[in-house]
């Protein structure tokens, strides 16, 4: 009678949607659902985050100026100061959310994600070049960042590869990669002059302060291509999850996608890390909310996105509400609350004896 109830419930839960042209879809009424609620809250705090500020405005006053109904001082506050911090605050969490899912999943460990496997410390190491030896100019440090991330990501790879890349080898690889990033990182604060090590410091702590439409549209455009290809490519994904030889005898190119996601997750995270700086645990943390919160086996991309949107978006409005307006980077604050998620996951995994 228990298998039945359940085998009902789990009915319940799915549901298969036919297309037309022949194809079938199998829904998660839950996930679609907490999916839904994600965006609504990412939404909601989007709007008061665009309110809150030295000249407050009301909700219903922002959402009026953001269809072309606001007066000329509204309209230039929010479409040219506050919203576009706002859409690169949505896009980073987005793509940190996406990127820490499909590390944990390719892992197949819940420490896998940018934060531990040391590619926010690769593009800061690439945006540090930038800033100490050559003084460029923020254009030049976006550019330093995307190449430090890809070269980090592409020597964890090249590192990690034995017959394959396999999950506790590439975390390990990835924790070694981390402390020399780290230890790089210090040295070049150390050899750069006081105007440009405050200026780095100000960088590395991971910000949305003085974010305009430059950094809206390339993070728009790149995850406008990447996004569709990484949701399409879940259902290998999942497939792989089972072990390399049962993706090799359903007929998944295992090593081929496993390359070109985490070449995605890669250049989701260095173009992130590029956009605001290195937001810690974004990454690691909304994977794993949206899985306790979905409750379903697999990589979860598309809740792991909206979390990790909804994430820094909130936690950007609560350092404003807190401390007020631009006082506490976005970083400090998802680094707190991160690093204590963290802690309570190492204790969770520890009990249930999987490390």
């Amino acid at each position: 009678m228990k298998t039945a109830a359940k085998d009902t419930r789990a009915t319940r839960a799915t549901r298969a949607v036919r297309t037309p042209g022949g194809f079938s879809v199998r829904l998660d009424v839950r996930a679609l659902t907490v999916v839904v609620l994600l965006l609504v809250a990412a939404l909601a705090a989007s709007v008061l985050l665009i309110g809150t500020g030295d000249f407050p405005i009301p909700a219903g006053d922002v959402l009026r100026t953001l269809v072309g109904d606001g007066n000329a001082g509204q309209e230039f506050i929010v479409n040219e100061l506050r919203l576009p911090r706002v859409l690169v605050g949505l896009l980073v969490g987005a793509s940190l959310g996406l990127g820490g899912a499909l590390f944990q999943a390719l892992s197949r460990n819940p420490l896998g994600s940018p934060d531990i496997l040391g590619l926010g410390q690769g593009a800061t190491a690439g945006a540090l070049v930038v800033i100490v030896v050559f003084s460029g100019g923020s254009g030049q440090v976006t550019v330093g960042a995307l190449a430090g991330g890809l070269g980090t990501g592409l020597a964890i790879y090249l590192l990690a590869w034995k017959r394959g890349v396999h999950g506790y080898r590439l975390v390990l690889v990835g924790i070694g990669m981390s402390a020399i990033m780290t230890a790089v990182n210090g040295y070049l604060l150390t050899k750069a002059d006081l105007v440009d090590a405050a200026r780095a410091l100000v960088w590395m702590t991971g910000s949305l302060s003085g974010r305009d439409w430059a950094q809206v549209w390339p993070l728009l455009w790149l995850c406008a291509v990447l996004v569709p290809f990484v949701l399409v490519s879940a259902r290998d994904l999942r497939m792989m999850e089972m072990g390399d030889d049962v993706s090799y005898a359903l007929g998944v190119r295992v090593e081929r996608v496993r390359l070109l996601l985490m070449l995605s997750a890669v250049l989701l995270t260095a173009a992130a890390t590029a956009a605001a700086g290195p937001v810690s645990f974004v990454a690691l943390t909304a994977p794993q909310l949206a899985r306790r919160l979905t409750r379903s086996p697999g990589p979860n991309l598309l809740p792991s996105l909206c979390m990790g949107a909804a994430l820094l978006v909130t936690a950007d409005w609560v350092s404003q509400q807190v401390f007020g307006a631009d006082q506490m980077p976005v970083g400090v604050v998802t680094g707190v609350l991160g690093g204590l998620y963290l802690l309570w996951l190492l204790v969770t995994e520890r009990r249930a004896g999987r490390i």
